[in-house]
């Protein structure tokens, strides 16, 4: 801006809140990329009648790599607050889908795992 800040910034809704504390989808992401067995990752709101929202995670697993929830959750619970540590993490070898911008389509990511309603039939 004009007084020299630079503001970086992601999409709005690319933050969770739990409990009435600010998650950053990108922290928790960078945290899991830093596994060396995770090749992509997205993390997305898994909805808390009590909290508002809890971290969930899709992790594509690197070829020739293997590792369990609990491992990915040490891991992240290693670098983070425990409470951005992902309570769900669906593992996966198969890609995460991206549109033409190659930005990860977490909707479909929350359908996938039952977080969204199905949508109505055209």
């Amino acid at each position: 801006d004009e007084d020299g800040y630079l503001y970086i910034v992601d999409r709005a809704k690319d933050m969770l809140i739990r409990g009435g504390e600010n998650i950053y989808c990108v922290e928790v992401e960078d945290a899991l990329y830093s596994h060396p067995a995770v090749m992509d990752a997205a993390v997305v709101g898994i909805p808390h009648r009590v909290l508002g929202e809890e971290v969930g995670a899709v992790v594509q697993i690197a070829p020739g790599h293997s590792v369990s929830v609990e491992e990915l959750q040490a891991h992240v619970g290693g670098h983070l607050a425990r409470f951005k540590v992902p309570v769900r993490i669906e593992l996966r070898s198969e890609p995460l889908p991206r549109n033409a911008n190659g930005k990860i389509l977490k909707n479909q990511l929350k359908q996938e795992l039952g977080l969204l309603p199905e949508a109505a039939p055209a």
